[in-house]
């Protein structure tokens, strides 16, 4: 049986339940909010294996992202993925920057992007703007099942 390896795109939704400083890589220690955030990534060799391993706690700390997820206040609420072959992570940045708050070069160091991280104060909007996202591309989002 031949497995598929599936490349796509991935916002993850992430709580943070209290103001935060947290050292970050070479970005140094940054403030972090109270609030939801969505991160954008994607994953064009292994999406399933990417998501996976955002979802553990148990990991070297390579990406930005790995920083603010390995913090004791953090936690994944939900992930909404879309399975393609194009790198389409900028232009769901771009969207989900006109609605939240981007941390400054966060998550965007192979880019031109400002930010890969967005902020929002009310995480009850988190998923709704990461759908509308995904839907103005013309893609149809699916959540991840975690076990």
């Amino acid at each position: 049986m031949v497995k598929t390896i599936l490349k796509g795109t991935y916002c993850l939704l992430i709580n943070l339940e209290n103001d935060s400083k947290i050292r970050v890589g070479k970005l140094g220690e940054l403030d972090f909010k109270k609030g939801g955030y969505v991160y954008v990534g994607s994953a064009l060799n292994s999406l399933e294996g990417r998501i996976k391993r955002h979802l553990s706690h148990d990991k070297k700390l390579h990406w930005h992202v790995d920083y603010l997820l390995t913090h004791k206040d953090t936690k994944i609420m939900d992930v909404i993925y879309t399975v393609n072959d194009s790198k389409i992570e900028c232009e769901l940045a771009r969207i989900i920057a006109k609605m939240g708050v981007g941390v400054d070069n966060f998550g965007c160091s192979d880019c031109k992007c400002h930010s890969h991280l967005f902020y929002f104060e009310n995480i009850d909007d988190l998923e709704k703007y990461c759908l509308e996202s995904y839907e103005k591309l013309g893609l149809s989002p699916r959540k991840f099942k975690k076990n």
